[in-house]
């Protein structure tokens, strides 16, 4: 039992593989993507979820895919065209495929009249107009057994007891892409052999030298002269899941036989004459021989049966030339051409605990550094030179341990175009989604994460971004929508952008509800950015009424807050007329930081190395009083704002002698950048990132904490918070000037 859920567990992973590669053939053909081999991996998904389904006897799932895929046959066919509307419904259909798949998985049932209205619009598709009827095939039909005497037809039931024999002819040759998969041609024999009596040849004229012989080639095929009562369909299903990694040809006799009318042993002595005739005319290429080779063939041909060839044996013998010491390939062929890389599947617990230990290993790591420190070992010493090679081997291991943990935005990316397809048919609105960046690499803590806000984010742009295909008409643009979704690396984060091409924020409207809903004064002065911001507050909302879509007031803030728990930021720029963009950046792992290690009014912190773009020594000429307290330091000729962190986190309550510290010049989101002012600098480092929120409680400024060398615990600054607490206060002194004037 526990085998069995095994296989059914890897058989719904490979699932969640098929539906994403249906839907990215889906939506290339509906943009205009007429390859032939793009509609054949369309169909293949369907074929593939339908048999492993079976297998499982997950009848509905079958039933439904069994109809998806006659539809999928005639486009292949070029009997239905990919028009707009065929795609949308076959879209739609991938939905409830899907829906059937998790039912199959988690439990639970799917909508039954989603899904038998799906059927018959699929069946509805049939060019020749028969699919209409195959709906009788879900409905009973009631009939009235009748007793009938069938002694009457006793010599016609013997006559037919004897089904006829019929011979058939099969040349079949496997591609590399077979083996690659996990397929075995001695299988595939061994169950056409279970079919009735053959007699089997192979053809080995294509192997190449053994120096040049590629492991994961195919090069052998076979001719099968097979004496069967079933038909061609039942040899047909014998290759079923292998037809696209194969050639295959199957003759059959225009007659059909008796057992007795064909010789067996006649035929068998035919296929025997043919094989050493192959036999005899393998030899080495004139221009060039190999001695090896032409000895290794030598000993086969000697002791081989000139009758038919041991399938068996045979492969073994080519397994053991291939993994020889001096037979293997040249160190520069490598394998086959478009062969995929060899991959396994790891529970996901053991890759934390893999993680958790190498957390451990720098922290250990770093504690060793500073013990030697400490002791004052010469640099040149024979510790502190094993030392800096244990840092480089701690550095590798936990880079390769954190590669596998990466994976691409494509998983979460995947989700979205099903999303989009049920808001915009809910909105009666036009909406095509553009993704950009799918292989994007983040950790997959990460990528977990994500699903929530980019949810959000696509049903606000799409309910309150785009207009309506009328009122977008009238403004002279398409009345089709655009949402475009994107990932990127950028300064050893990852950004991810949400953007679409509607009306833009209404500010004088956002403004309102705000001061309606008691947000903000009803007469605060307030820079559009800061008015963009507001629909990041609870409880605020634009939707006129409460529907399925929007209406409560817990989606942005509820974004927010989840980006920011990532450690992560998000802003956002608008233009009337024009549209949005919704931007989040996020740490590539929540697990390691490189950092610039600093004290701060007697305190150590952590700054991110990411954020800072370079580190200078503070000036009397370059440093100015701004107002309130403020200040800002001249670097080449531009102002940037002077933010003491000491007195932002509030350590000191004074500012620090700028002239006595040390100014880091770092650069937060949108490109804004300013001079944090730090007492000293002890070191860059690399860091094992802990969650505060977890283990404490949230603070303001700060985004995570770590252990140092010493094991003192020391905060990790959040570089965005700091910025964005020091603008907003010098923006509320300016405020209370105004009022006051």
């Amino acid at each position: 039992m526990d085998a069995m859920a095994a296989i059914k567990q890897t058989f719904f992973q490979e699932c969640e593989e098929q539906l994403a590669e249906l839907e990215i053939g889906l939506l290339a053909i509906q943009d205009g993507d007429v390859n032939p081999e793009t509609v054949n991996a369309v169909f293949r998904a369907v074929h593939s979820i339908k048999g492993g389904a079976g297998a499982f006897s997950l009848d509905d799932l079958v039933h439904f895919a069994h109809v998806f895929e006659t539809a999928m046959d005639h486009l292949r066919a070029g009997r239905l065209a990919p028009s707009h509307e065929v795609l949308k419904t076959m879209l739609r259909a991938m939905d409830v495929l899907a829906d059937f798949v998790r039912a199959a998985r988690d439990g639970g049932c799917v909508d039954a009249e989603r899904s038998q209205t799906l059927a018959k619009e699929l069946r509805a598709l049939d060019p020749d107009g028969s699919g209409a009827g195959s709906e009788m095939d879900d409905e009973e039909i009631a009939f009235e057994p009748v007793l009938m005497d069938q002694s009457m037809f006793d010599d016609e039931l013997e006559a037919a007891a004897a089904p006829p024999v019929r011979l058939f002819t099969i040349r079949f040759r496997p591609k590399a892409t077979l083996y690659a998969k996990a397929n075995e041609t001695a299988l595939l024999l061994r169950e056409i052999g279970l079919l009735g009596e053959m007699a089997i040849a192979c053809d080995a004229s294509a192997l190449p030298l053994l120096s040049e012989l590629d492991p994961e080639g195919g090069y052998l095929s076979w001719t099968i002269e097979l004496l069967t009562t079933q038909d061609e369909a039942a040899i047909r299903e014998v290759f079923e899941f292998v037809e696209w990694d194969c050639d295959l040809d199957i003759e059959s006799d225009a007659a059909s036989a008796a057992p007795d009318d064909i010789d067996l042993a006649a035929l068998i002595q035919k296929m025997q004459a043919t094989v050493e005739a192959e036999l005899s005319a393998l030899s080495p290429p004139p221009t060039r021989v190999d001695p090896l080779a032409e000895a290794s063939r030598k000993d086969a041909d000697a002791s081989a049966d000139p009758g038919v060839i041991d399938l068996a044996k045979a492969r073994q013998k080519k397994s053991e030339q291939a993994v020889g010491e001096h037979l293997g390939p040249k160190p520069d062929q490598g394998a086959a051409g478009g062969a995929s890389q060899p991959t396994i599947r790891v529970d996901l617990d053991r890759v934390d605990r893999l993680i958790n230990l190498v957390g451990e290993l720098v922290i250990n790591q770093a504690m060793l550094a500073q013990r030697v420190m400490e002791a004052g070992l010469a640099r040149a010493s024979g510790v502190a030179t094993g030392l800096d090679e244990l840092e480089q081997l701690t550095r590798e291991i936990q880079d390769s341990v954190m590669a596998i943990r990466a994976q691409p935005v494509k998983s979460v990316f995947q989700r979205m175009p099903r999303l989009v397809r049920e808001v915009a048919a809910m909105t009666g609105k036009l909406v095509r989604l553009v993704t950009e960046g799918e292989n994007t690499e983040v950790d997959k803590t990460v990528i977990e994460r994500l699903a929530d806000p980019l949810t959000h984010m696509i049903r606000n742009a799409i309910d309150h971004g785009l207009e309506s295909p009328e009122a977008r008409a009238a403004a002279g643009k398409p009345e089709e929508g655009l949402v475009h979704l994107s990932a990127l690396h950028r300064s050893g984060r990852i950004v991810i952008e949400v953007s679409d091409d509607g009306a833009g924020i209404n500010r004088a409207r956002v403004k309102e509800i705000a001061a309606s809903k008691g947000l903000i004064a009803a007469d605060a002065s307030l820079s559009d950015e800061e008015i963009d911001n507001l629909i990041f507050l609870p409880g605020f909302s634009t939707a006129p009424s409460i529907s399925d879509i929007s209406g409560r007031g817990v989606g942005m803030d509820v974004v927010r807050r989840s980006i920011q728990a990532l450690g992560g930021r998000i802003s956002i720029t608008s233009r009337p007329g024009r549209g949005s963009t919704f931007t989040m950046s996020l740490p590539l792992t929540l697990a390691v930081l490189d950092g610039m290690v600093v004290t701060v009014a007697g305190q150590t912190l952590v700054v991110p190395l990411t954020a800072i773009v370079e580190t200078l020594q503070p000036k009397i000429a370059d440093v100015h009083g701004f107002g309130g307290g403020a200040r800002v330091i001249a670097i080449r000729e531009h102002f940037t704002p002077l933010i003491d962190v000491g007195r932002e986190l509030d350590y000191r309550g004074e500012n620090a002698d700028p002239l006595a510290c040390v100014a880091l010049l770092v650069e937060s989101e949108g490109g804004v950048r300013s001079a944090l002012l730090v007492d000293a600098i002890l070191g860059q480092r690399q860091v094992v990132i802990k969650s505060l929120e977890a283990n404490y409680r949230h603070v303001p400024g700060i985004a995570a904490a770590t252990i140092l060398g010493d094991g003192r615990v020391a905060l990790i600054l959040d570089v965005d918070a700091v910025v964005a607490s020091s603008r907003a206060d010098s923006a509320a002194f300016e405020q209370s000037l105004a009022t006051a004037g």
